[in-house]
């Protein structure tokens, strides 16, 4: 491992970064313990997803959130869901 850092100086020694980025995971997966239902469980998961994949692509989550659900009761197919995704929404 020593001769590995040695080699690169650019890497980090903690993995800080990698810990932060499923921390909203772990807190959610302690959450879906107690949903009532399957359906809750599910729907609080894709919520979690949108969220991340929203961070993940450097948006804002709740302006995406906001524009993702006052455009979906107009999605009609799959592809108009699709469409929606956050890295392909473009802001009003």
């Amino acid at each position: 491992m020593a001769t590995f850092m040695s080699l690169c100086g650019g890497c980090k020694i903690d993995k800080n970064a990698a810990e932060n980025s499923i921390r909203p995971f772990v807190i959610g997966r302690k959450n879906w313990l107690f949903s009532t239902s399957v359906g809750g469980a599910k729907t609080s998961a894709n919520l979690y997803s949108l969220i991340e994949t929203a961070k993940a692509n450097d948006l804002n989550p709740y302006a995406d959130l906001k524009q993702f659900f006052t455009l979906l009761p107009q999605a009609e197919t799959l592809e108009d869901i699709d469409r929606l995704l956050p890295w392909l929404i473009t802001s009003p």
